[in-house]
């Protein structure tokens, strides 16, 4: 946060962006976490991020909301749609927000569980750089396409958060960072070869989960959001991974009001899908977000582990004084 506002971020934004990142770290997921710091700072300080910007909204009809993000920062900006569309889908059942000009989001997943919480579903999807490839091609056409799902369930919420990628381009930078190889069925490198150098796939092209039918999966999400959002698509997408481009990707959440009576069958259902005998003894079967709550809570009691030059580097920006 002190990094944040040594660059002229306001404290309550400051606050929210930084909540996400460390939320990222929390849950494992260090693509999404604090080594997009610095990249976030980089932005704010070549002005293609707008610190202050917290979006603005015109809604198309009842419930329709179509939010020009003003190059504010990404969780500022959706956190601000949300508050909008939220009570709105409480009066008419649904309410959407269609949203262009916004900074990285970060994990989806942290929005479908706020949302979640608040008694109601969320359908989240978000589009980005060309970084994965068509199936059965060599060049990275088609964004990483993330999509989140957040439903309200006791005790604790059902929350999907997946890329449509094999994996996220930042897992791959965060890889490279730690000198780690990657699997050799992630990415190809720049000549289009399957590659286990993270530093090679940066400069390639990610796989689509499961094959085609991932690829299906990603370029449909694609479209819906770039022909309600109106944003850039395919490889004139920007500003997720450079200081200096505007962010021209699109956003899109669905929030929807659940039928009240079906949340005790819901929980029912997923106890018993945690309950059926696993393949292996030792590998219980788990519903998606068991895994990153319970890495959560162990990072809450353990601490978060980051590579020494990151930490260095935050350190180092958040004693930076602005001129």
């Amino acid at each position: 946060m002190q990094a944040l506002q040594a660059c002229g971020v306001p404290a309550d934004a400051a606050r929210t962006q930084a909540e996400l990142l460390v939320e990222a770290e929390l849950c494992e997921r260090p693509s999404h976490g604090l080594m997009r710091l610095p990249r976030v700072l980089q932005r704010v300080r070549s002005g293609a991020c707008d610190p202050a910007a917290r979006g603005a909204g015109q809604w198309r009809g009842g419930s329709y909301l179509e939010v020009d993000g003003q190059n504010g920062l990404g969780p500022v900006v959706a956190n601000a749609a949300l508050d909008a569309i939220q009570p709105r889908a409480r009066e008419t059942g649904v309410a959407l927000a269609a949203i262009r000009r916004n900074n990285h989001l970060g994990m989806l997943g942290w929005y479908a569980e706020r949302v979640a919480r608040a008694g109601q579903v969320l359908l989240a999807l978000s589009t980005s750089e060309a970084l994965v490839h068509p199936w059965g091609g060599r060049q990275a056409l088609v964004g990483t396409n993330p999509i989140a799902i957040g439903v309200p369930v006791a005790p604790h919420p059902f929350v999907l958060d997946m890329a449509t990628s094999r994996v996220s381009m930042g897992e791959i930078h965060d890889r490279a960072q730690r000198g780690q190889a990657i699997p050799g069925d992630w990415a190809l490198d720049a000549a289009g070869d399957s590659t286990t150098d993270p530093v090679a796939a940066r400069e390639g092209a990610i796989a689509p989960f499961g094959g085609a039918k991932g690829y299906a999966l990603g370029l449909a999400f694609e479209l819906l959001v770039t022909a309600l959002t109106g944003a850039a698509i395919g490889r004139a997408v920007k500003g997720t991974l450079d200081a200096t481009e505007p962010c021209n990707k699109g956003d899109l959440f669905l929030v929807m009001q659940p039928d009240s009576s079906a949340a005790a069958s819901l929980s029912a259902y997923l106890d018993e899908i945690r309950s059926c005998p696993p393949a292996h003894p030792d590998r219980p079967v788990l519903v998606p977000g068991d895994r990153a709550r319970e890495r959560r809570e162990r990072r809450l009691a353990q601490g978060i582990e980051l590579p020494a030059t990151l930490w260095r580097e935050i350190q180092a920006q958040a004693d930076h004084t602005p001129s």
